[in-house]
């Protein structure tokens, strides 16, 4: 089973809110998931991030592999370089 971490879309319309959740790879992107480490809204001023990092860390290490959107926000919020430490 490969694991993705990677974002749940919520909101309403027009309005996106979004959920981070590690899931397995085959299942729909809004469907079911593993556990949720946290929560992204881009439409608030400023965008508002909330990371659960060491949820987040856990399953990097035992191998899920995140998604290029969820990769770039780990990076910015320093998630890469706790695993390293």
């Amino acid at each position: 089973m490969a694991v993705k971490i990677r974002l749940k879309r919520m909101g309403a319309k027009k309005s996106p809110f979004y959920r981070f959740v590690v899931a397995d790879s085959r299942s729909p992107r809004d469907g079911r998931f593993i556990d949720e480490i946290g929560y992204y809204n881009p439409v608030s001023n400023p965008k508002e991030i909330k990371i659960d990092s060491e949820k987040a860390i856990k399953w990097l290490k035992v191998g899920a592999q995140p998604s290029d959107t969820v990769r770039a926000l780990f990076k910015k919020e320093g998630i890469f370089d706790k695993i390293n430490n």
